[in-house]
């Protein structure tokens, strides 16, 4: 594991070590185990609220389910975003850090154990505890850099620190609040726990690593995806089992196989860390990412309801379960386009490749029974073009330079 240089005189294997920033030109910086397993624990929270979106779509309660799912989403996400931010800049891999770390990763586990009441009985309860559990101990990080730092780095440690111990008493309403208000107490704490980074980095921006920070997003991004797979398998095989359905379920499989490879495809096209220069620039990208892995693992949910459709076990219609894989889909396509994609587009032909993309799977809904395969058709078509359109812009540069 990749560790900070000595600081204080205290040597870099020391059991306690103190908590100074990293150099944001550090060479050869990639993730560590721990934060491959921390993502590996957060995925585990990310599959449960998978399940209960599939429960409540199936059941014809698509937007409560939705509403549920965006606000559980937010708390592992955002938890997630903010150590990974963290560790970029600071990762100092001592035992504190590590066990710290470690608490924080219990927090998540407890908060996947409280997602089935959050949909089902509406009771926070449990989800709150396990945000507190992660949040405290990253408020304590913080405060261990204050504790080494000074001037203008100092403060903004002690702003993390003050931001996300309010935003805790704030979350509080989820549990002490009537039903009816808690959509809105939700819109109000996103939008103050999206501020604190914003706020606590006006004077003083933190070291984060853009090689690193980018590797830590792919990293999750392929995590999700691969659960979004091993749920529609898992779905597949017990329609198959149960109700030897398979020629129902192919072209889900199959469909649902495309449009994930071609998600993969399409993420990983473009190498991201060269646009993340700056707090503006990374802030929108970061953020941005709350669609993109919300979106990722709904489309392995919605393959599961179509599944569930084409075995007459989901009590919706078709267009319904079609919808439950295209629109995440859809929605998908434009976000990367809109985070990183276009800044690497030539061209009108290219920047419209994605945009055009997203319009046609949401076009596939209406399909019937063919929906779903249609979509993953169009989404391998997409990286198709897409890469033949860059293979054609190579060529004609190398044209240019050979003549000049």
């Amino acid at each position: 594991m990749t560790s900070s240089p000595a600081a204080g005189g205290v040597g870099r294997d020391a059991p306690l070590r103190k908590l100074t920033a990293r150099g944001r030109g550090e060479s050869h910086r990639v993730a560590s185990p721990l934060e491959l397993f921390f993502d590996l624990c957060f995925v585990v929270a990310v599959a449960q609220a998978g399940v209960q979106l599939v429960h409540a779509v199936a059941e014809g309660h698509a937007g409560e389910g939705i509403l549920n799912y965006a606000m559980v989403f937010f708390s592992i996400w955002w938890a997630w975003m903010n150590f990974t931010w963290f560790a970029s800049a600071y990762d100092n891999d001592d035992v504190l850090y590590r066990i710290v770390t470690l608490v924080q990763i219990a927090g998540v586990l407890v908060l996947a154990a409280g997602i089935s009441r959050a949909f089902e009985d509406h009771d926070f309860l449990i989800v709150w505890l396990g945000y507190l559990i992660m949040r405290l101990p990253m408020a304590a990080q913080w405060l261990r850099v204050a504790r080494s730092a000074t001037g203008a780095e100092r403060t903004m440690a002690l702003r993390y620190a003050g931001g996300v111990l309010l935003c805790l008493v704030g979350w509080l309403g989820l549990v002490l609040l009537p039903e009816s208000a808690r959509p809105w107490l939700f819109l109000v704490m996103a939008l103050a726990e999206l501020a604190v980074p914003v706020y606590a980095e006006k004077s003083f921006a933190t070291s984060w690593h853009p090689h690193h920070i980018s590797e830590r997003y792919g990293l999750f991004t392929i995590i999700v995806l691969g659960e979004a797979i091993a749920a529609a398998t898992v779905a597949v095989k017990s329609g198959v089992e149960e109700n030897d359905a398979l020629g129902e379920l192919l072209p889900i499989a199959a469909g649902g196989l495309l449009i994930v490879f071609s998600a993969w495809w399409i993420y990983f096209s473009v190498p991201i860390h060269g646009h993340l220069r700056s707090n503006r620039q990374s802030f929108l990208w970061g953020y941005g990412h709350y669609l993109i892995f919300a979106s990722v693992a709904a489309i392995g949910a919605g393959l599961e309801v179509a599944v569930e459709q084409g075995v007459g076990k989901a009590h919706i219609s078709t267009l319904a379960a079609s919808a439950a894989v295209t629109l995440p889909a859809a929605l998908y396509l434009i976000t990367v386009w809109a985070l990183h994609s276009r800044y690497f587009k030539v061209g009108t032909a290219q920047q419209l490749v994605l945009p055009t993309t997203a319009l046609l799977v949401i076009v596939c809904t209406f399909l019937g029974d063919w929906g779903v395969l249609a979509a993953g058709v169009v989404s391998a078509l997409a990286v198709a073009t897409g890469v033949t359109l860059t293979a054609r812009t190579v060529a004609e540069d190398t044209q240019v330079a050979k003549k000049g």
